[in-house]
């Protein structure tokens, strides 16, 4: 299939609510992909953060496969041992105690909502369910997560959204601690915001959070769907921070290309969840659970150090390329401030055999976590020369 006729198919066929870029992917490895002229493109954007090892990793590929050869899916009403082996490998990474299975970062942000209100209705009754969540965040597009999303631009068209959410200015405290009224039951809040623009929280900020919501019995929810496994250099970004949610919730990298979402239970909520509160047909599933076993094994202390050199590495190069004004983010997580729209230098890039994201009037980074030193210096050459391309 070529170009012309994939999109010919693509506007018949499929609703357009994805703006695409003009360019048909074909097949890739590592961090290079060639579209259907064969034409190849350094990637700087994993899938929007999923591809932790880049594109047809072999290790990954033959644990996928393997599990494929043995049960492709049985339901959550029996046991199989990837499901429970990359619960427990979570567990151990994360210092957290019990995991849920979903099938995107929605439903994760979904589950740890409902598991939030519930914790709350356990220990204090009805009339505690309050949300706090931050100005500018964004935690997915179902409709209690996009309730949650503090963006007005998404909040229209879809009325009535969920009740109970209330936004907080980011790394203002004041603003913040106005919010933790009497009917709050969690505070939810990423990191880094990524869809919101690469802003990163103040690590001040962060620690009194968590601080205020422990001395409230207010529940700390983390959103590592972006940030999460790997992505800024730590297992979870809130480890950066010594602080220990009460609920997080991740997806993006921790399939490695395969859908999968997770909620993560801390001490105080690893026993809300009864039979029947929560569930998922395909959450768990044994061939998405192999390929994340595989990931999360691979996850090591050395190899997220790697991460950071080469977001440090990233960071250093960029700063100093023409008409960059600041670059943001953790680890291999970045967003640059340019001096001009972002948009014509994106398709520019594309062109040139680069592909990034944006996000807001940012470019966004997100290279795969295994990228080589040559394919991360051929992508920086040419973000280099375009930039200095431009007048």
């Amino acid at each position: 299939m070529d170009f012309q006729t994939a999109k010919q198919q693509d506007d018949a066929y499929i609703i357009h609510s994805y703006q695409r870029y003009p360019l048909l992917l074909t097949k890739g490895q590592g961090a290079t992909v060639t579209d259907d002229s064969g034409k190849q493109y350094i990637d700087f954007t994993s899938g929007i953060g999923v591809n932790v090892f880049g594109f047809c990793d072999t290790q990954w590929i033959n644990a996928v496969t393997a599990q494929l050869g043995k049960l492709q899916h049985t339901s959550n009403l029996y046991y199989t041992q990837p499901c429970i082996e990359a619960a427990a490998l979570l567990c151990e990474k994360s210092g957290m105690k019990k995991v849920f299975f979903a099938n995107s970062g929605a439903e994760a942000n979904e589950g740890a909502i409902k598991a939030a209100r519930k914790y709350s209705f356990l220990q204090y009754g009805k009339g505690r369910n309050t949300i706090v969540a931050l100005e500018n965040s964004f935690h997915g597009r179902t409709m209690a997560a996009l309730s949650a999303t503090g963006q007005e631009a998404y909040h229209n068209f879809f009325f009535p959204f969920v009740e109970g959410f209330v936004f907080a200015k980011a790394n203002d405290m004041d603003d913040t601690l106005a919010k933790l009224t009497e009917d709050v039951c969690a505070v939810m809040l990423e990191t880094v915001q990524g869809e919101g623009g690469v802003f990163a929280l103040h690590p001040e900020y962060i620690k009194a959070v968590a601080q205020a919501c422990k001395e409230k019995d207010i529940l700390l929810i983390v959103d590592e769907v972006q940030t999460g496994i790997g992505r800024t250099g730590s297992f979870f970004s809130y480890q950066q921070f010594g602080i220990q949610p009460d609920l997080v919730s991740c997806a993006k990298g921790l399939g490695g290309g395969l859908p999968i979402g997770a909620v993560l239970f801390g001490e105080k909520t690893a026993e809300v969840f009864a039979f029947g509160d929560h569930g998922s047909t395909f959450g768990g599933n044994p061939v998405v659970c192999a390929g994340a076993v595989d990931i999360l094994k691979r996850l090591d202390d050395l190899f997220l150090q790697e991460v950071q050199n080469k977001g440090k590495q990233c960071k250093e190069a960029i700063s100093k390329m023409p008409h960059v004004t600041a670059v943001s983010g953790l680890g291999m997580m970045l967003g640059i401030s340019l001096d001009m729209d972002s948009k014509p230098v994106i398709e520019k890039l594309m062109e040139h055999g680069l592909l990034v994201l944006s996000a807001k009037t940012k470019i966004r980074l997100l290279p795969p976590l295994c990228i080589s030193q040559q394919e991360l210096q051929a992508g920086l050459q040419i973000l280099q020369d375009v930039l200095e391309s431009i007048l």
